[in-house]
């Protein structure tokens, strides 16, 4: 008989939602950092959306925002495969910047976020 129980008594039901929403994230590569998640949330909340912008509404600097995107697109710096959670073009108004939006599995993954964070 187990006298001392692991403490798993929910404090806040509001954090544990978000909890559950990040672990969907998270469950595509363990090692996501928070970077990623913010930029995943930007993009998923502006689709699509300058690179630009994005950077500078997250603080972000011009090579942690293109190693970000690079890791939720295609490829990863290290050269292994990316999430595959976003897609980066040239804006066709203006060459010079980067529009980023969500692919197919970008927008399932955001809407079974959305579904995490509405129960």
């Amino acid at each position: 008989m187990n006298t001392d129980p692991l403490k798993r008594g929910v404090t806040d039901p509001a954090l544990v939602t978000f909890l559950t929403a990040f672990e969907k994230l998270r469950a595509l590569d363990e090692k996501v950092p928070g970077q990623l998640v913010a930029s995943f949330l930007y993009v998923a909340s502006h689709s699509p959306c300058h690179k630009q912008a994005m950077e500078e509404d997250l603080n972000l600097k011009v090579a942690s925002g293109s190693r970000t995107i690079a890791w939720l697109s295609d490829y990863h710096r290290s050269g292994g495969p990316g999430l595959g959670l976003v897609h980066k073009y040239q804006d066709p108004s203006n060459n010079r910047r980067i529009l980023v939006e969500l692919t197919e599995k970008g927008e399932q993954l955001a809407k079974e976020i959305r579904s995490a964070l509405a129960a």
